[in-house]
């Protein structure tokens, strides 16, 4: 593994551990503050906070006359458009599944994502090793385990979950395609507004807005906003430059540990033994279609 590789692996590992204990700061955001109002909220904060960064970034590059993607304004923003929207449809289905979910099973089924990336990726002819299809297979029946209830239905907000998982794979083979062909911090910038703009259509639609609840949810916002949206989403961006959608997914699903990890120490979230053997098979499942990605498959079976 080169070392820009290694580097994007550690940058989508710093971003997955802001994500998981943002699961928490999610949660308790939702006691004061509507899901869509909360999302409205955190894109724009993320996106103001990331206004600094842009701009210094701009000026360091004229100095040091830094080279980067170049591409038309209209495509730029074609490009955080679209991430944006997929961006927004995950958080929307993430934050109002919540409501009806703990934050660490909430962290686990949104890192279902590893699943979704390689079968999307079918349709675009995105070659996934047999490592990464068993990976993702053991990972599915730890999400069995840990979400299908004795009737094999899966709870409301597991539901709406899962569905924020297939969103977010959108996103995160979205951002592979374009991370490479225009400028990241810029595109991520983009995205978060753009989501933000449409969780605010939402919201103005569907709650009522109100100062008092901006005061009464500061910490969780500020920690949403600036860390796991400001920051988080712009690791993800600029890591996936160097990495593979698939295997990207994979590292990013860890979320689900750390969500089970600060569900546990800061909301006394305690899951049953089945669901903890759950969150172990879909950890040993990222783990396999990380550390197995070359396993090939047998001969006479083409590769997907």
């Amino acid at each position: 593994m080169n070392n820009k590789a290694m580097q994007a692996n550690l940058l989508m590992l710093l971003a997955a551990s802001i994500w998981g204990f943002a699961f928490v700061a999610q949660r308790v955001g939702m006691e004061t503050m509507g899901p869509h109002w909360f999302n409205s909220l955190r894109f724009f904060i993320g996106g103001v906070a990331l206004i600094p960064v842009v701009l210094w970034i701009e000026r360091n590059r004229a100095k040091n006359t830094v080279e980067v993607p170049k591409v038309s304004a209209q495509v730029l923003m074609l490009g955080g458009l679209a991430a944006g929207l997929l961006l927004f449809i995950g958080a929307t289905f993430q934050q109002v599944g919540l409501q009806y979910t703990t934050a660490g099973k909430a962290g686990f089924i949104t890192g279902m994502y590893i699943f979704f990336v390689p079968l999307i990726g079918l349709f675009f002819r995105m070659k996934t090793g047999l490592g990464t299809w068993l990976g993702a297979v053991v990972a599915l029946w730890g999400l069995y385990l840990l979400s299908i209830n004795e009737d094999f239905t899966l709870s409301k907000g597991d539901t709406l979950q899962l569905i924020c998982a297939v969103a977010f794979a959108g996103h995160v083979l979205m951002i592979g395609y374009l991370a490479s062909r225009m400028d990241t911090v810029k595109l991520s910038l983009i995205q978060f507004f753009v989501a933000g703009l449409l969780a605010m259509g939402l919201a103005l639609y569907f709650e009522q807005l109100s100062w008092a609840m901006i005061t009464s949810t500061a910490v969780p916002l500020l920690f949403a906003g600036v860390m796991s949206t400001g920051i988080a989403y712009t690791l993800q961006t600029v890591a996936q430059q160097h990495a593979h959608p698939s295997h990207a997914a994979i590292i990013l699903s860890s979320e689900g540990v750390f969500a089970v990890i600060g569900g546990f120490l800061l909301l006394n979230e305690v899951l049953p033994a089945k669901g903890l053997l759950g969150c172990g098979l879909i950890l040993a499942g990222m783990l396999m279609s990380q550390l197995m990605p070359r396993l090939r498959w047998p001969r006479g079976v083409k590769t997907i």
